[in-house]
Order: C-alpha cells, then structure tokens, then sequence
C-alpha cells in the first residue's frame, strides 16, 4: 500500500526504483495514419470522452492494424474516465467485467470497448500469480506498462493524428517481431492466455515471437489447465477467425500449448487423414473471413474433429455396425472427448452434430428421398462438407456433382437423375455420358460454394 501511495506521489508506473518511460510520439507524417481511417463510433467515442474533459486514444490492435494497412475488425478506446462517467456519458452502454470493468458502447451497428487507464500494480492475484482482480486506475504510461505486447501499447489520438508510443512498438512492428513489456515469466503468470495470444498474433501477422517473449510459454503452458474452459474455448475460437487458422493451431503445437493442454488438437493433427481434411477446411474458413463472409462455428467445430468422428465410424461398420448406428455412437464417443477439454455452447454443438449425422443421406438417392433432404435446414452446409470430403477422397466426387446437379435441376430433371441413380452400377455413381447428353442445362460448380457459412 505504500509503494502505491509512493508510486501516486512520484507519478512512478510500477514502483520505486523503476523509470517512468517516456513516450515517442509520431506526427502523422511519420506513421501515415489519418482520423478517416478511423470508424465512425470510434471517432464519436473518442470525441465525446474528450469533449466532457478526459483523455481518450484509440489503442492496442486498432492502431497495429492501421499502421500495417489492415483494416481494423474492431476498435478499442482507452481513457483517464472510470467506468461509471463512461456510463453517464454514453446512454447506449453497459459496464462489463469482473476481473478488471470495461464499458461497451453502443454506436450504431457498433460496439466500441472503452477501457480506462490501469494501474501500474496488477491487482489481487492467486498463489500462481495469476491476476484475480484489477480495478485499479492509473495513467497512460502506466496503462502502456500494463499492455501485453509492444506492438498493442500504441495510443493513436485523432484530433491531432499522433501515434503515442512508449515501449517502442513502432519499430517492433516494422521489425514483425512480437515482444512482450515487461518479465513474459510474470506476464504468463499473471495472465497465462497471454501465451496463447501471443502465438496467434506471431501466425496471424506473420511475425517471430521475441526469444525471450517465446522462452518461458513451454514451461508455463501447463497454468493453462487452471483457466475455466469457458475462456479456451473462446481463445480456440479467436484462433479459429484470425484468417490464419491452420498456421495458429500448428504454431499452437509447434510451441508447446496443446499436449496436456488442448489434448484433443494432437489427436486431431496425428489422426489419420485428420491434417489434410482439417487444412482443407480451414482454408476455405479463411478464405471466407478475410472476404469479410460470415462463417458457421459449428462447421468449423465438425471440421476440426471430423477425422476422429470418421475413423471411429468406419472402425465400427467394419466390426459389422450397421452405417446409422455406428456413427451416432462416433459421434458421442468423440463428443465426450472434447467435452473433457472445452466448454463448447450448444448452439455450436448442435450444427456440428447435424452436419456429421447427415452425412449419410448423399448415399441415399431413392424416390422421395433426396427432395425430401433439399429441405433439410441444414442441407447447405452438410453438401459443403461433403464437398470437402471428396476433396480428401473420402467419398466419391461423381457423388458430389450428382447432388450439384439434382439441386439445381427442375422438378423433371430431378426425377429423371433419381432414376438414373437407381439404375446405376454402384461404382458409376450416377454420373453417366449417356445422361449428360439427354439434359440440357447449364453445369453447377460442385465445389463448396458456403464454405463454412450457416
């Protein structure tokens, strides 16, 4: 407690003995970065917070992106406001937060996270170190002090378009080096998501994790296990949406933070055939994202342990379980596995399970059946899976451009490829020369056109 009063006295971010540093600041002629690059909301944020009388930038990944001329998915504003006057000011937000309050704004169709300054002192924290409650208030230059990395403790300000910097992020970021502030010991203690973000930050910009930053994740990867399951599985999904799926979960295992920890990505990665269909599918996620197309979690979720799912399916049809049986009981046999590791929502969960138990109505193409299947919810986003699954040579590609066409077709056209089908050799697999010649309409792309969209 004296060390903080001390700290207030001398305006010292983090104790006695310690430097306040001193920041670096950058006129838009030396960062290039203009207040119209900027959101809307987060110019109004920014404004309204300065015009009531408090300090208030744009700071951590918004500004990053910028000055890498990628456009930010989101803004975060900090400020010397504490949560309630954030509150006051703005109608249209709600203070959110145990550990340490943040505020999300309301602004339009966007939400804009305003944070005020920490302190210079990590609060309460546990027998691992690991912060328990942080609603302590500070500075800016303490609030940098407490920022993960160097590269997200860059304070833009738009009125006057100067990049504050106080740990020298700018020329980390042009160096695409990832350097945690202060002892990344400590750091993972106090905060052991921090590893994870730091190797999803390393494969998303395609930047070398600093050696001492990279040093200390192996060996304090196993505080992981003591986050609640809820908060991997949301980290999973942030790694799952950074664009760069496949690169994070192999940089993931590369430095040490899935076996024991994400158990069940190792048995993903080694699963025969699991690789090659999990990269596949995540390919076309990212390609969907960085296309700024919505993407289905569930989809993903299937994707991710559909390797297992199968190998366990056609483990029990080869022991003589009939095709329907046999997979219901991969699935649960799977599910209980991940259960084990993440806390996945149902309304993830259920998607998932719908894609993998229609996979096998494509084998059925008798009378109703298949017109019946078009209905089905669902049924975009189990053939997009199929797709993939021809893909990797799980199932025939004849199989997919017979579906492509039959969703396509008129009602006539329909029934004339049922009958076809059921007419067909089981190695031809509807897909005849005789019957391409009689119909005449135009040729659908077989390949998965959703990707993995709801």
């Amino acid at each position: 407690m004296i060390r903080k009063l001390i700290s207030r006295v001398f305006d010292l971010p983090t104790g006695i003995g310690r430097n306040k540093p001193k920041p670096r600041v950058l006129s838009l002629a030396q960062h290039g970065v203009r207040r119209d690059a900027l959101s809307h909301a987060a110019l109004r944020v920014v404004s309204r917070l300065q015009e009531s009388g408090h300090s208030a930038f744009v700071v951590g990944g918004a500004v990053r992106d910028l000055l890498l001329g990628v456009s930010p998915k989101d803004f975060d504003v900090a400020t010397s406001a504490t949560p309630e006057e954030v509150h006051h000011i703005f109608r249209r937000s709600r203070i959110i937060g145990r550990r340490f309050r943040i505020v999300h704004v309301m602004m339009g169709p966007e939400t804009i996270e305003v944070t005020t300054f920490r302190g210079g002192e990590a609060g309460k924290t546990n027998e691992t170190g690991r912060i328990m409650a942080d609603n302590t208030y500070g500075n800016q230059s303490e609030d940098a002090l407490r920022r993960d990395f160097t590269v997200n403790a860059l304070f833009y300000n738009p009125t006057d378009e100067t990049i504050i910097d106080y740990h020298h992020g700018v020329k980390d970021l042009q160096a695409k080096k990832l350097v945690m502030i202060g002892q990344p010991a400590r750091r993972y203690q106090e905060d052991p998501v921090r590893m994870l973000r730091a190797v999803r930050l390393a494969a998303k910009l395609g930047f070398e994790i600093d050696e001492h930053t990279r040093k200390p994740i192996a060996s304090h990867a196993h505080l992981l296990k003591n986050e609640p399951p809820a908060r991997l599985f949301d980290e999973l999904l942030k790694l799952l949406h950074s664009g760069h799926a496949y690169a994070c979960l192999k940089k993931l295992r590369d430095e040490g933070l899935s076996r024991g920890i994400f158990p069940l990505l190792d048995a993903v990665m080694d699963e025969e055939g699991g690789e090659a269909f999990l990269k596949l599918a995540l390919a076309s996620t990212d390609e969907r994202i960085r296309a700024d197309k919505p993407v289905s979690v569930g989809f993903m979720l299937a994707a991710l342990l559909w390797a297992q799912v199968n190998n366990r399916w056609k483990a029990r049809t080869a022991d003589g379980e009939k095709s329907i049986a046999a997979l219901m009981e991969a699935m649960a046999e799977v599910e209980s596995l991940q259960d084990e590791d993440f806390a996945i929502p149902r309304r993830f969960s259920a998607t998932m399970r719908e894609i993998w138990a229609l996979q096998p109505r494509f084998d059925n193409r008798n009378g109703a059946r298949p017109f019946r299947f078009l209905e089905q919810p669902r049924f975009r986003a189990a053939f997009d899976f199929y797709c993939l699954r021809a893909e990797v040579g799980d199932v025939p590609r004849e199989m997919v451009q017979w579906w492509a066409e039959f969703q396509h077709a008129d009602h006539a056209d329909r029934q004339l490829l049922v009958e076809e089908a059921r007419h067909a050799p089981p190695a031809a697999n509807g897909d005849s020369a005789e019957r391409k010649k009689r119909r005449r309409r135009r040729k659908p792309n077989a390949r998965p056109t959703e990707g993995s969209a709801e």
